[in-house]
């Protein structure tokens, strides 16, 4: 259960980011896919990440304080056209450098929109974070706005284009920041992970 959370900064570059041994906990994905709202949910908040109906608001590596004892991570959104080809650049650079270096990072939750079939820069993008070995999880947002049918087809094709490339797929959750779906099942898998750390 999180009993308080708390902006700690912005930072452009994974050197420049919080130093010392607290577990980080990375959210990302496709610009609007409801990454603050997501963290906000989990955090029982309704302000802590601004949101914004402008997709590409989120430009650097934002930091929240949790129960004291871990962070989370709200990264850029990939997959956004719509400002310069340098600006892209140096987003991917940043987000490349902070989930590949970054050795207090315990898991990435890569969100993905249940609202649509799979997209083909979703899919590149797991792929990637396969090749960077690091640990992730699969969050599907906006579980509310379709339906269960509409949902679970999706989650289904999005597992079954996954299997092109994966043996053993990564954890899987569906969420619903409006009605507070997933949020119990996120937080557990959050605490075990930093229990199994912690023993």
């Amino acid at each position: 259960m999180i009993q308080s959370a708390s902006f700690v900064g912005s930072f452009e570059k994974e050197k420049d980011c919080p130093q010392g041994n607290l577990p980080e906990f990375a959210f990302i994905g496709r610009s609007n896919v409801g990454k603050s709202s997501l963290i906000n949910m989990l955090c029982n908040r309704k302000d802590l990440v601004k949101i914004s109906g402008t997709p590409g608001k989120t430009q650097t590596l934002n930091f929240f304080l949790i129960n004291r004892g871990f962070h989370f991570v709200d990264l850029p959104g990939y997959g956004y056209a719509k400002v310069s080809k340098g600006m892209r650049k140096k987003w991917e650079a940043m987000i490349r450098d902070y989930l590949t270096k970054r050795v207090l990072l315990m898991c990435v939750f890569a969100l993905i929109d249940a609202r649509l079939e799979p997209q083909q820069i979703d899919l590149e993008f797991i792929n990637q974070l396969g090749e960077w070995q690091g640990p992730f999880a699969l969050v599907f947002t906006k579980i509310d706005k379709e339906g269960k049918a509409a949902t679970e087809r999706h989650v289904g094709l999005f597992q079954e284009r996954m299997k092109n490339h994966w043996d053993q797929l990564p954890p899987i959750f569906l969420t619903s920041a409006v009605k507070r779906t997933g949020r119990e099942e996120l937080l557990d898998y959050i605490g075990g992970i930093l229990a199994t750390k912690n023993a």
